[in-house]
């Protein structure tokens, strides 16, 4: 019942997550062959002690239940926090982050019954009813924008927020476009729609939001403990280090796209490369002169 089991020959013990295993962390390859090699000549009867200071440490088929339980805010709260991103920004893994971390459900904008269904008990709650911890929205316009107190602006790799989101709206939350429809007059309508798109969201959310957290969807990825504490700490939330360790386990949930299926060619030309390149440039620049956290080096032009 237990979802992490921690190796040392000759026992084997099952445990919560703690901060002494970092399950994100790559092994070292050398040092496991090294005692691989060693187990395996020890088997055969050598004298060489064992390497005291190596574990194997796995995950278990169990699910980590410590962060599992979720709730409305106890008492309806009078600011309405907005969790803002472009569409295929990876808003609603950040919401199943937001909950797992925090213990209270987010709400959202718009009703998506897949979403409801699959746990987000927040999705059919009045968005302006005060009992979620935020409020996801796609919208980017003056009056919205203002309609919120606070909001974390989700910020995502343009290439891959308009892939997402070509995949979202061809085939769902989990599915992939055909490679027909990548080679659609479709997806070159899209972009060319979109990609602006992109810009404009994050620059109105700069300039008419009143309180604002800039999160980047790869920073996330790269450094996600540190980045949940930011997020708790902006939402004024005190969270327990064993439901941190618990989202840290638990953090892809049910909505992560399986695979990186993509098209076999380049579906950007280089037209939209350059469209795209200047619009990243416009929203690092606005970044900067604000002091916020800048685009990630990986995908600013070069």
């Amino acid at each position: 019942e237990l979802p992490l089991a921690v190796l040392k020959k000759p026992h084997c013990f099952c445990t919560w997550t703690s901060s002494l295993f970092n399950i994100n962390q790559q092994s070292n390859k050398l040092e496991c062959a090294e005692s691989s090699s060693q187990n395996h000549t020890e088997s055969f009867g050598s004298t060489a002690p064992a390497d005291s200071d190596h574990y194997q440490v796995y995950h278990t088929p169990v699910l980590d239940s410590r962060c599992k339980e979720r709730m409305f805010l106890p008492h309806r709260s009078s600011s309405l926090v907005a969790l803002s991103s472009f569409p295929g920004a990876g808003n609603t893994w950040v919401r199943h982050l937001i909950e797992l971390v925090t213990g209270y459900y987010t709400g959202s904008f718009y009703f998506d019954g897949s979403l409801y269904n699959r746990g987000f008990k927040g999705e059919k709650d009045y968005w302006k009813s005060g009992r979620s911890i935020c409020v996801k929205t796609h919208e980017s316009g003056q009056k919205e924008i203002e309609m919120f107190d606070s909001a974390i602006l989700l910020i995502r790799n343009p290439y891959r927020s308009l892939i997402a989101e070509f995949n979202r709206k061809c085939a769902g939350h989990l599915g992939h476009a055909t490679e027909a429809q990548w080679e659609s007059k479709e997806w070159p309508e899209f972009v060319s729609s979109y990609a602006p798109w992109w810009a404009s969201h994050a620059l109105s959310w700069m300039k008419f939001g009143r309180r604002l957290l800039v999160v980047h969807y790869e920073e996330l990825q790269r450094a996600l403990l540190s980045q949940l504490r930011l997020i708790a700490a902006f939402l004024n939330i005190t969270i327990s280090e064993e439901r941190l360790l618990c989202s840290q386990s638990n953090q892809d949930g049910y909505f992560k796209r399986p695979g990186a299926q993509r098209p076999s060619f380049d579906p950007f030309t280089p037209d939209m490369r350059q469209m795209i390149d200047s619009f990243i440039l416009t929203v690092d620049l606005a970044l900067q002169s604000r002091n916020f956290s800048r685009i990630p080096q990986e995908y600013l032009p070069r």
